[in-house]
């Protein structure tokens, strides 16, 4: 009887993972092929990495202006591919029926979710390798580049993105699609512009510096950008993250809708 068992459950499992391979294929093209998506995700980002390395209309931490502002900047992506993108797709995707149609399909809920997931994670590595292109365009030559950032770096953009799909999930699955709309896209702005994602805290006035590092938009990039400059690793602003991301993932688990 063991012997038949194990095999199934092991055919089965295979299956799974070859439906959710799939569907992280399906939403990483429909991301990479949309206009509206890759403007936000590619575009408007190597446009602030070119603003922050030209000018110096911020001032940034480290030697040299490349390695904080692509820190920055790849912040700023995390948060367009795992929030913006995201929030706007999964609301859209309840009005269409779409998720409440993949739901009952043989892929269910977790391998859609997983499917997304996937997704953010392939789309992210894209916009990484992008913008270090983009950077060595510009004349950087891997300063603050090491072991100790790239797996650093690996772990609070993961992290990151964790906090921000779950958030993205939460709005996405509980407001109307215009509403999220608004939402989602004023959020970006305010995370780029005040949020510490291509500011540093410390530029920001008065109190806000105190409150944005508080913000998984905040620790992400002041986390970020440490790493590239200095080569240490920002507990606290992990440990923010880590908070962000449980208690997005309770608050989406529990208000989530399907249609």
């Amino acid at each position: 009887m063991t012997t038949q068992t194990l095999p199934a459950a092991g055919a089965d499992a295979g299956t799974r993972a070859r439906r959710v391979l799939a569907q992280t294929r399906f939403e990483t093209a429909a991301v990479l092929r949309n206009g509206e998506q890759l403007l936000l995700t590619f575009i408007l980002p190597v446009i602030a990495l070119v603003v922050l390395v030209r000018t110096d209309l911020v001032a940034l931490p480290g030697a040299t202006r490349t390695p904080a502002a692509l820190a920055g900047v790849l912040a700023l992506a995390v948060a367009s591919t795992a929030f913006t993108s995201q929030a706007i797709a999964v609301a859209f995707d309840r009005r269409w029926g779409v998720l409440r149609m993949l739901a009952t399909t043989p892929l269910g809920r977790r391998g859609l979710l997983a499917g997304k997931l996937g997704a953010v994670v392939c789309v992210l590595a894209v916009q990484a390798v992008v913008l270090m292109l983009v950077a060595a365009g510009l004349g950087w030559r891997g300063e603050g580049l090491g072991v100790v950032a790239l797996l650093g770096g690996a772990l609070f953009v993961l992290l990151g993105a964790a906090a921000f799909v779950s958030l993205a999930l939460l709005i996405g699955g509980t407001l109307r699609p215009e509403a999220v709309l608004a939402v989602a896209n004023l959020l970006w702005v305010l995370m780029a512009g005040a949020g510490g994602l291509l500011l540093p805290a410390d530029t920001l006035p008065g109190p806000l510096a105190q409150v944005v590092v508080l913000l998984p938009s905040g620790a992400l990039g002041e986390g970020l950008r440490l790493l590239a400059t200095t080569g240490r690793l920002d507990l606290a602003a992990l440990a923010v993250l880590a908070v962000w991301t449980a208690a997005g993932s309770w608050l989406a688990a529990r208000y989530f809708r399907w249609d």
